[in-house]
């Protein structure tokens, strides 16, 4: 797997995913409860939310929704809308990002966005944590058990 794979056709970097790095530093061995997911690519799924929605994506024909006549279609603008309220990232803007620059640009450019200033590792997108140093904030701080953890 590369880190190219970890980039979902609809613009969401998994590796920022809470799902990714519980999985990434196995967290449930830990005492967490949480499912696993490896990104939308490597498990096989071309899109996990997008490919519901649309045969493109689904059966694999295209690999970005940047590559579809209708991008951004209203269920991308919708997944867009949520993430850029709750999370402060677009992935309409990732998209475009990559469309411009190129995905080795963008994941230069992720990297420098969410590296932890501490161990180095990427930050959640989710809840701003470094999932590796800050894991017991995670645990004890109700304010970031916002996703069944």
């Amino acid at each position: 797997m590369s880190e190219y794979d970890l980039i979902a056709p609809c613009g969401m970097n998994c590796s920022l995913c809470v799902s990714y790095q519980f999985g990434k530093f196995d967290f449930n061995k830990k005492g967490f409860s949480k499912k696993y997911c490896p990104g939308c690519i490597p498990r096989g799924k071309n899109c996990t939310y997008m490919a519901h929605h649309c045969d493109l994506l689904g059966k694999g024909i295209i690999r970005f929704c940047t590559d579809c006549k209708d991008f951004p279609c209203k269920y991308l603008k919708y997944l867009d809308k949520r993430y850029s309220t709750k999370y402060k990232m677009s992935m309409i803007d990732n998209l475009h990002y990559i469309s411009n620059n190129g995905i080795d640009k963008f994941l230069l450019k992720e990297e420098e966005k969410w590296k932890c200033n501490i161990c180095n590792n990427l930050k959640c997108c989710h809840n701003g944590l470094c999932l590796f140093c800050e894991i017991d904030k995670l645990a004890t701080n109700k304010k970031y058990k916002r996703y069944d953890l």
